[in-house]
């Protein structure tokens, strides 16, 4: 038997564990709503699979909540994944104003081509203006997506009905478990 790796595979298990453990009832639903809206990033285009293994990190935001009349307002929160490890957690702000109306739900995942660009992230120095940042996901566009400054940002409607023509941006805050 090879008891170094048994035991590694054991060590591992375990932190894994431990680190669920630590967290708050409100954090454990939303990586466990994170782990669902991974799932379903997935399977709506399955290149997707790759980003989530290959990136450096990601964050993934399972239940972002949007509405406007003129000035428009979104936020949600979600786990951060550094090299597939759970790292913190992310909270997102939006404000928008234009022609706007209505409200949606959606997910969005933000990938991190590497260590600098998650460092940004990290230290809040990230913020994404306009609304043409993110790529919406459908059947095969992954397919022709690069990373631009570090960063792929993709979105999956969830419901609702929105009629926009705005400008915005979106600010991000990072708390480490």
């Amino acid at each position: 038997m090879n008891y170094p790796k048994i035991c590694l595979i054991v060590y591992y298990i375990l932190m894994a564990k431990f680190s669920f453990s630590q967290l708050s009832p409100k954090e454990k639903r939303l990586v466990e709503e994170g782990q669902e809206a991974k799932t379903e990033f997935v399977k709506k285009d399955g290149l997707l699979k790759n980003l989530f293994d290959n990136s450096y990190g990601y964050t993934i935001l399972p239940n972002v909540v949007k509405g406007a009349m003129v000035v428009g307002a979104a936020a949600g929160n979600g786990p951060v994944y550094e090299k597939n490890k759970l790292i913190g957690m992310a909270s997102m702000t939006q404000v928008t104003i234009g022609f706007q109306t209505g409200g949606q739900a959606y997910r969005e995942v933000i990938f991190f081509e590497n260590k600098e660009a998650l460092d940004r992230f990290k230290n809040d120095n990230i913020e994404f203006s306009g609304q043409a940042s993110a790529v919406l996901v459908t059947e095969g566009a992954v397919a022709n997506v690069i990373y631009v400054d570090g960063i792929m940002i993709f979105a999956q409607t969830k419901g609702g009905l929105m009629y926009e023509a705005s400008v915005g941006g979106q600010q991000f805050k990072f708390k480490k478990l």
